[in-house]
């Protein structure tokens, strides 16, 4: 070992510094915990503040009760379009899909064997006029050559006969001649009402049969302008309004033309407008329901047969309701409840009475008052009777709270 080396090695003493100065280190940890201890234990951390709710005040309106129902819209007119005689199609006249109106050709049938039919037929009807007209000259002679006993009564009898039965040959002469014009007539195919056409089932060449029992389909056609909205109600319904007929508070749908609403799948609210048309003379016993239909305008062409409809029905008259947030509601299991910040800041459990829905907004009809303060959002976080810090919600002219938009992050950073 050189003597640079023993000078880097450490001697007694200078170890026994590093050891004390340890021990003082660890000491002094000690004491410094032990005095935080008993500092948390003489000043132990307050109460929690009471949890933050979003109120809003329970407002009161003048509201109509509506009976809100899932349909159907269907055509008011729809015709399946057969041939009435049998012939080769000849030519089609519409594009599929298309609006077409009453009398338009939709397709032609060859009509030269019916042009035939109607010339044989009117050759006929000129063969038995002639004879007719001959018969009618023999039995004026006859008659006057009995007159001069020129000739028997038997022959004046026998010429009259002959007369009459050419008269008859006439009349079903007229008639063969009716017949084939009218053959001709529905060779061309028009449509039957206005609306519009489904896509040809046959096209051109093809023989189509008019007669029998399975006259050959050639497309379908559906009014649409104005179109039926179909839906179903339930026996409960059907009595409230039987009901309200009978004390004169709303009119029978069989006798009155009541109004009613429609909204599609893809439309805010209800904004079409309609009346009822008709109302099933039974209820199903099978399904319990009983079947209605209202008539609607469909200018814009936007209602198609098939489309499923929301309808909304008129309930009775016009009354004033105090009415909260459908999501201030809540449920312990059979009742119904909300919770009220009074002034004190307590939250108060309040059962209530439910009516109907209007633009996001429940009717009360038992249990809340109008301008008290409910809890709207942060029930979880509630329980009654519990001290809570109540943040009052903007609401817009209907009651319904508005929501605050959420903080761009820039907002976030300046916040913080």
């Amino acid at each position: 070992m050189s003597p640079h080396d023993l000078d880097c090695v450490p001697s007694n003493s200078t170890r026994r510094r590093a050891v004390l100065a340890r021990a003082a280190l660890l000491t002094a940890s000690a004491m410094l915990l032990a005095a935080c201890s008993r500092g948390e234990a003489n000043n132990p951390p307050g109460p929690p503040p009471p949890p933050p709710v979003s109120v809003a005040p329970a407002v009161e309106r003048q509201i109509t009760d509506w009976n809100e129902f899932s349909g159907r819209l269907v055509a008011v007119e729809q015709v399946e379009l057969r041939s009435r005689v049998s012939g080769y199609l000849r030519s089609i006249h519409f594009r599929p899909g298309q609006l077409v109106r009453k009398g338009d050709l939709l397709f032609q049938v060859d009509p030269r064997p019916f042009e035939a039919a109607l010339a044989r037929a009117e050759a006929s009807l000129a063969s038995a006029r002639t004879r007719a007209e001959l018969a009618r000259t023999e039995l004026a002679r006859a008659e006057r050559l009995v007159a001069e006993r020129a000739i028997a009564q038997r022959d004046v009898d026998e010429r009259a006969a002959a007369k009459r039965d050419l008269d008859a040959s006439i009349l079903a002469a007229e008639a063969a001649v009716k017949t084939a014009r009218l053959d001709l007539e529905y060779a061309s195919i028009r449509a039957p009402i206005s609306g519009r056409i489904s896509k040809e089932e046959v096209t051109v060449g093809n023989l189509i049969q008019g007669d029998g029992p399975s006259p050959t389909l050639l497309t379908s056609l559906v009014s649409v302008d104005p179109i039926y909205a179909e839906f179903e109600g339930d026996e409960q319904i059907y009595l409230k309004y039987m009901q309200m007929a009978r004390s004169g508070e709303r009119p029978s749908s069989r006798s009155a033309r009541n109004p009613v609403l429609l909204g599609l799948a893809n439309e805010q609210g209800f904004p079409r407008r309609g009346y009822m048309v008709f109302l099933d003379n039974r209820i199903d016993p099978k399904s319990g329901t009983i079947r209605a239909r209202a008539e609607f305008d469909n200018k814009d062409g936007a209602l198609t047969p098939g489309l499923f409809a929301r309808v909304r029905l008129l309930g009775g008259d016009s009354y004033k309701a105090v009415m909260t947030p459908e999501r201030a509601i809540g449920t312990d299991q059979s009742k119904r409840f909300v919770l009220v910040v009074g002034a004190d800041g307590i939250a108060q459990f309040r059962e209530v009475k439910l009516g109907a829905l209007v633009d996001g907004m429940r009717v009360v009809r038992d249990g809340l008052k109008p301008g008290e303060l409910v809890v709207v959002n942060g029930l979880q976080r509630v329980r009654p009777g519990a001290p809570v810090t109540p943040e009052k919600m903007e609401v817009d002219e209907n009651g319904m709270p508005i929501a605050k938009p959420a903080p761009t992050p820039a907002q976030g950073k300046a916040g913080a």
